[in-house]
C-alpha cells in the first residue's frame, strides 16, 4: 500500500537494509538539514523504525504525517517542526 499523502517530499531518506539504530541516527541527521516546515520520506526495512519512528517524531515534535507497511517495508512522512 503506497504513501497515500499527495504531497511531495522534499528529501528522502532510504534506510534500507540499515538495522537500529542506524535509521533513526541517520533520520535525525537529515531531519537537522532540513528547511522548517519540510516533508521527508523515508523508506526502511527494520521493522523496529515502526516504533523508533514514531517516538523520534513525538519526542522531537515532528509530525508523523504517514506511516505505511508494504511487507517488508516502512515508509514514513515525517514533516519537520516550524522553529
Amino acid at each position: 500500500m503506497p504513501l497515500q499523502s499527495t504531497a511531495t517530499p522534499d528529501d528522502t531518506l532510504d534506510a534500507s537494509g540499515l538495522n537500529c539504530p542506524e535509521p533513526v541516527m541517520m533520520l535525525h541527521n537529515k531531519v537537522r538539514d532540513l528547511a522548517a516546515g519540510g516533508l521527508l520520506k523515508v523508506i526502511a526495512t527494520d521493522p523496529s523504525t515502526r516504533r523508533d519512528i514514531p517516538k523520534f517524531c513525538m519526542f522531537l515534535g515532528h509530525e508523523l504525517v504517514e506511516q505505511v507497511d508494504e511487507g517488508d517495508i516502512y515508509l514514513y512522512l515525517i514533516r519537520k517542526k516550524n522553529d
